[in-house]
């Protein structure tokens, strides 16, 4: 792999990553690509800050997510997605579990997707609104009537975890254990992250063999009764790392997505106003929250097929770009004051934003993450209009993952 030694290096840290205004401002007016270093990854990539740059990147055939793919070409060293892994300190024997359908491309990829997306249509995400409303007024009442809760201990995480472990098949009595779990993997505390990815793996083995002698109307079950005499059917390894990659960005994302729109909304009271005004607005602010806050803000590296010029820029065969999904979603080239949230606002053509990515990675669950950020916006702000922070803005407590910015460790609110 090349090391660029010609340019200079830029240090992404976590902070900084999730810093839409100071950690990019600067960087987007440097040029299209930054080279930079992620935390926890020596080998330099290409950072996109701009807006379409971004979109462009994403859906441009002569980037691929797995470096093996790329033809003719022995890398030195290991991947940037390995590297990662590294970083967490997680055993060689759990990595075929991590990184599908992320870290893959064409055929494979689409193979693997067809597989998953069936579950997340927009009819069936529409049909599952009733019960998503119903977890969430459960969920809420009694904190309401204790008037004090932590937003992702007491809804967000459980609220995500109820809706996406149906869909792939887990037991209602599993879902705590497995929400602990994912919790843990998420911490960014080693002594936590390992044992709880064993758990996650045995457990979904035991799902897969439970389906297999009992079948429902999941996804696992799907998996099992479409690969019986199919020679492309889905392995034992590929249905446990669906299963993770499900639960992994079934609950994390959406659950601190719903922490952090609500902070972003209490932080903006006149929105907040406006919003409990007009609820039917909260269709336009949930695309808004979601450009504004972006809780995946980098996404995965790309890697170059061939020598080619990008954005006006060379990037040579094999370097790795990388898009700031937070910095793109902060584009004052594509958005009129993009530092402010505004409820109101009519984002552009398609989703209007790349918090969920683009073209053919583009996030499965976007329709999921939507209806329950609505549903629980609804709750939490305009059905129980007093909802305020339960603390001083400055005793917020947040977390830092690799690569992955900065994140609330946990959201204290009054009603």
């Amino acid at each position: 792999m090349t090391t660029m030694e010609s340019e200079p290096l830029v240090q992404l840290t976590s902070e900084l990553v999730s810093d839409p205004v100071r950690g990019y401002t600067e960087l987007r007016r440097q040029a299209p690509l930054v080279r930079v270093t992620l935390p926890g990854v020596e080998t330099p990539v290409w950072l996109i800050t701009r807006f379409e740059d971004a979109k462009e990147a994403l859906g441009d055939p002569r980037f691929v997510r797995d470096q093996e793919k790329i033809p003719g070409f022995a890398s030195d060293g290991p991947s940037i997605a390995e590297q990662m892994i590294e970083a967490y300190g997680l055993p060689m024997e759990y990595r075929d579990y991590l990184g599908i359908m992320v870290l893959v491309d064409g055929p494979e990829h689409t193979r693997l997707r067809q597989l998953v997306t069936k579950s997340f249509t927009a009819r069936r995400i529409n049909a599952l609104r009733p019960r998503i409303e119903e977890i969430t007024r459960n969920l809420i009442e009694p904190l309401a009537a204790r008037q004090e809760a932590e937003l992702l201990e007491d809804v967000g995480y459980p609220l995500a975890s109820t809706v996406i472990c149906a869909l792939i098949g887990i037991d209602d009595e599993d879902v705590p254990d497995m929400r602990r779990w994912i919790r843990e993997y998420a911490s960014g505390d080693l002594d936590l992250v390992i044992p709880a990815l064993r758990n996650m793996v045995d457990h979904s083995k035991d799902l897969i063999a439970r389906r297999r002698a009992d079948r429902r109307d999941d996804l696992v079950s799907g998996w099992i009764t479409s690969g019986e005499g199919d020679p492309d059917g889905l392995t034992e390894t590929e249905m446990v790392a669906l299963i993770l990659l499900l639960i992994n960005t079934g609950i994390t994302p959406p659950a601190l997505f719903i922490a952090s729109a609500v902070l972003a909304l209490l932080d903006h009271p006149e929105q907040l106003a406006r919003l409990r005004a007009e609820p039917e607005l909260l269709g336009r602010a949930v695309p808004e929250l979601l450009r504004f806050t972006s809780p995946v803000p980098m996404g995965a590296p790309l890697y170059a097929t061939e020598d080619l010029e990008f954005a006006g820029m060379p990037v040579r065969k094999g370097e790795a770009v990388t898009s700031a999904l937070l910095a793109a979603n902060h584009d004052p080239d594509e958005f009129r004051a993009p530092e402010a949230l505004d409820v109101t606002r009519e984002l552009g053509r398609g989703v209007g934003h790349v918090a969920f990515g683009h073209s053919a990675h583009y996030c499965i669950g976007a329709a999921l993450a939507r209806v329950e950020a609505e549903v629980a916006l609804h709750e939490i702000l305009i059905r129980h209009s007093g909802t305020a922070l339960g603390v001083a803005r400055d005793e917020l407590e947040y977390f830092d993952l690799p690569g992955e910015g900065r994140h609330l460790r946990g959201l204290p609110v009054r009603f």
